[in-house]
């Protein structure tokens, strides 16, 4: 009997040793503070945009570079409808970082439209500017902005970020979305559809070369529609996180450079991200800028000297990074 108590007396003791070294174990992978997980697996997403503009490959890079260089960390770049939706997606924690413009990261973190509150975003950091391609057939009768009534335009994606350039851009010519008829396409789509001539004009806000407008440029003859001067500078005027910016000629093609209406882009993060992580994603970025610049042609148009002067507040971990830099 004695024998027996003892046996029970041991596989409970064990039990016990069993329960305590697990509990030991979950609490190491924890961060001492907030119970953050540990750095050592995390699962990571990019928001990018669709096929054939420069948000995908920019954020493929950006996720090649934080899986290399961050212990433990692995990236991937995710296909999204672009720049309008990707806050929302970050503020819902379907991604962890995203893509996006700084008028709409603006919007988005002070709760402005087309956001409904604020989001839980902060920036990493400024990236490469974007420009809006308003693109025809090098023969097409459309010339002007105002010729755009009644036709068919393929705009890019629902939720993209040529929707609200678009827009302000219809408003100064006396039009609005009731004035055309949009097509919402992905960009290698829509410029596929130009090519096609199930379109008259295709769109796309995207650093330069754009893939989808270089690859239609490589078999056919295209032209920017370009923007009256007067009603340019009204637009710089009244937004000013947009600018002025020259396409060379050689770029795609074309007859003469190309002036257009180009935005900056920011990378975003989710406010409550770990903030150690945010700063080894940055130094992952900025550490290896000539890598990215390497791989990526619209890399090459970041500079690291004012990557932080970004629209909206640096998410701390980044603010870290840019602060030892100087």
């Amino acid at each position: 009997m004695k024998t027996k108590k003892n046996l029970i007396w041991l596989v409970v003791s064990l039990l016990v040793i069993s329960i305590v070294l697990a509990g030991c174990s979950n609490n190491a992978g924890s961060s001492g503070e907030g119970g953050n997980k540990s750095e050592e697996n995390w699962q990571l997403s990019i928001g990018t945009a669709s096929m054939g503009g420069a948000f995908f490959p920019v954020g493929q890079e950006i996720a090649n570079l934080v899986t290399k260089y961050v212990d433990g960390a692995k990236m991937t770049p995710e296909v999204t409808a672009g720049a309008l939706e990707n806050p929302r997606l970050i503020a819902n924690g379907d991604v962890e970082l995203g893509i996006t413009n700084a008028n709409l990261a603006y919007f988005a973190a002070n709760g402005m439209k087309p956001y409904e509150g604020k989001l839980e975003v902060s920036a990493v950091s400024l990236l490469h500017p974007s420009v809006f391609h308003i693109i025809t057939m090098a023969d097409s009768p459309i010339n002007s902005i105002a010729d755009l009534k009644g036709k068919k335009i393929a705009v890019g994606p629902a939720g993209g970020g040529t929707l609200p350039i678009l827009q302000a851009l219809l408003e100064q010519y006396g039009l609005s979305m009731d004035d055309i008829v949009p097509n919402y396409l992905s960009y290698n789509d829509g410029f596929t559809q130009l090519s096609d001539g199930n379109v008259d004009v295709a769109l796309a806000l995207s650093g330069y070369p754009a893939s989808a407008v270089v690859e239609i440029s490589t078999s056919k003859d295209i032209k920017f529609i370009e923007i009256a001067d007067d009603k340019l500078d009204n637009i710089l005027a009244k937004y000013s996180y947009y600018s002025k910016v020259k396409v060379p000629k050689d770029v795609y093609k074309l007859k003469g450079d190309a002036t257009a209406i180009g935005v900056p882009n920011v990378l975003l993060v989710n406010n409550n991200l770990d903030e150690q992580l945010v700063y080894n994603i940055t130094k992952a970025i900025f550490d290896n800028l000539d890598e990215f610049k390497e791989a990526n042609a619209n890399a090459k148009q970041i500079d690291i000297e004012t990557a932080d002067q970004t629209p909206i507040p640096l998410h701390p971990g980044a603010k870290k990074y840019f602060d030892e830099r100087k």
